[in-house]
């Protein structure tokens, strides 16, 4: 088994500690830690080299992306997971705009952290679903004051999938989930990557969201079961 470099930041000794224990038995041990994302960047400066760095933000704490953008270009090869409590649909889109790859609510339950977590090794971006819904109502009620928009002429399929990358489904799910192939699931995200005019799934679901296509409801109450659990 392959073990990820994880580098933990939080403020609390007691709170490190505790993870630490969990993950110890996990692919992805944490191998070193930092009370803050200062320290965090003095580390990489003097030569830790994480794949994964898992860190913690209060609603004060926003004012402070600047330092997840540095140490996202000094560690150009790690993924940014964030634990928060509540947050606003503003801070989160702050957050994935400054390089997050993943922002997770901080009561998240240990398996579920393991699973999202692997979702963002994979080069997903992950949030659960009640943080994608938040999201999702936002953009709606934006849309219905400017009168709605276009879905770019995508086919019911290409819906149908871009909800699936809401979802933060892989390819394998959505296959699984709307049962075509893996490589047919390909074909047509090259498509909606070319009509909606963004160069990434990331980018893919964030247009999503902001033109009103949400998760097909069993999908939907499929992740809020793992966001819960």
């Amino acid at each position: 088994m392959r073990f990820i470099k994880t580098l933990l930041v939080n403020k609390s000794r007691l709170f490190r500690e505790g993870l630490k224990t969990f993950l110890v038995s996990s692919p992805m041990p944490v191998e070193s830690e930092a009370a803050d994302l200062k320290d965090a960047l003095s580390l990489v400066r003097g030569g830790v080299r994480p794949e994964l760095v898992i860190f913690d933000f209060t609603e004060n704490d926003f004012s402070h992306l600047d330092i997840v953008r540095q140490l996202g270009r000094l560690a150009p090869n790690a993924k940014l997971a964030l634990l928060t409590g509540d947050i606003s649909t503003n801070k989160l889109q702050q957050a994935l705009d400054a390089g997050v790859d993943g922002c997770l609510a901080r009561d998240i339950s240990p398996e579920a952290l393991i699973h999202y977590i692997g979702l963002i090794m994979a080069g997903e971006r992950a949030f659960p679903a009640e943080l994608a819904r938040m999201l999702f109502a936002r953009h709606i009620s934006a849309e219905d004051d400017q009168g709605g928009t276009s879905n770019n002429g995508l086919s019911r399929r290409e819906a149908e999938i871009l909800g699936c990358l809401v979802n933060g489904d892989p390819n394998k799910v959505i296959a699984r989930r709307l049962e075509i192939s893996e490589a047919t699931v390909k074909v047509h995200l090259k498509t909606i990557l070319r009509k909606i005019n963004v160069a990434n799934r990331t980018q893919a679901a964030m247009w999503a969201l902001q033109n009103g296509i949400g998760c097909p409801k069993d999908m939907s109450a499929q992740a809020m079961g793992q966001a819960a659990g």
